[in-house]
């Protein structure tokens, strides 16, 4: 599904649960047997993989538990935010089961000085607060109801515009549901948020090799 850079070396790759097992045999093919130590990996040739269980599947001591908890279905919450724009869906296992995708215009900064750049500055400050209320009002009406069903909620796009977002007070039932990463999503829309269910619902997987 795709590989990452990971700070301090090595790389990230998110792999399907239902391609899990496959990828740990692809692994002992290109570095050897492995023993596992938890959730790593220790092959033959000195090359380490950590699996990390996906939102809401718990925390799987063994690789075995791991495989069982990515494969059983769960309800995921998304939010993906940047600038203006807004998505937030719930996702059935693989399916997307309800969404809401909204735009609302921000202007981008400007090189200008002195009063138009004052007044540019608050006019942008309250297209940006706008565009928050519209976000939470958004998530409110497609997230909250269902937060009891939901295992996580899985945010992307700019962390900043998704923080501002979950502040609002009436969503702390969903902030409190929020997992750690942020997924690295273009600019919201019905495809983007499509397409992030797979990543959210993916193991992620630190390699480093010798």
């Amino acid at each position: 599904m795709g590989e990452r850079p990971a700070a301090g070396g090595g790389k990230w790759v998110d792999v399907a649960p239902e391609r899990l097992e496959r990828w740990l045999a692809n692994f002992a093919g290109r570095h050897g047997p492995y023993r596992e130590e938890g959730l790593v990996l220790i092959a033959e040739d000195g090359a380490e993989a950590t699996l990390t269980a996906p939102p809401g599947a718990g925390e799987p001591a063994t690789v075995t538990e791991l495989i069982v908890a990515a494969r059983t279905p769960r309800r995921i919450g998304l939010l993906l935010a940047r600038k203006g724009a807004v998505a937030a869906g719930i996702a059935d296992g693989p399916e997307l089961v309800a969404s809401k995708v909204d735009t609302h215009y921000v202007q981008g900064r400007t090189a200008a000085g002195g009063w138009s750049q004052q007044r540019f500055a608050r006019r942008r400050d309250n297209q940006a607060k706008a565009a928050t209320s519209d976000g939470a009002g958004i998530a409110g009406r497609i997230l909250l109801p269902e937060v009891r069903t939901l295992t996580a909620l899985v945010t992307g796009g700019d962390r900043a515009a998704v923080d501002a977002i979950l502040a609002d007070r009436l969503l702390t039932p969903l902030a409190e549901l929020r997992a750690g990463r942020l997924l690295d999503v273009p600019e919201p829309r019905h495809a983007v948020l499509l397409k992030a269910i797979p990543l959210a619902r993916a193991v992620p997987i630190l390699i480093r090799e010798k």
